[in-house]
């Protein structure tokens, strides 16, 4: 079953691609089709600047390989509207005008500045490992069995 429009922010990005846990098990999804992915321009640019600091080592070719990756596997959107938001990190504004764009239903991110909004216009401000549970969870109780009367008239 698809889930609902995801939009990964920078860190989760650079987390999926660095380690385990839960936002490589969300990138997982993503690559395997099961969790639709949008991403801006703006997103997929500052992901190959920070991977090209020397903190991480990712020569350009390498940074340039991981952005043609995620490209392949996520709708890339050009956002009409700007909007300011969060002025404490106003970088952060470019994460909700892509949601926007995109009729995303959840941002997923480990920026504090996104996670204290919650929600933004319908879209929801989740961890990894919040929205991992929420993904996780049945949608309906299991089943107990049935009455044999359901039985009868079949």
């Amino acid at each position: 079953m698809k889930q609902d429009r995801i939009v990964l922010d920078t860190n989760v990005l650079i987390s999926a691609v660095l380690f385990n846990g839960p936002p490589r098990a969300i990138l997982e999804r993503v690559i395997s089709g099961s969790v639709p992915c949008s991403l801006s321009l703006a997103i997929l640019d500052e992901l190959r600047d920070v991977l090209q600091r020397p903190k991480f080592g990712f020569s350009p070719e390498q940074a340039f390989q991981v952005i043609e990756e995620l490209h392949a596997v996520c709708d890339v959107v050009n956002p009409a509207i700007r909007i300011s938001v969060v002025t404490a990190d106003p970088d952060d504004n470019r994460i909700l005008e892509c949601a926007l764009e995109s009729k995303a239903k959840t941002i997923i991110s480990g920026d504090e500045h996104l996670l204290a909004i919650v929600e933004f216009r319908g879209v929801r401000i989740a961890s990894p490992s919040d929205y991992l549970k929420t993904i996780n969870e049945p949608k309906h109780p299991p089943a107990r069995g049935t009455p044999k009367e359901a039985h009868r008239n079949i």
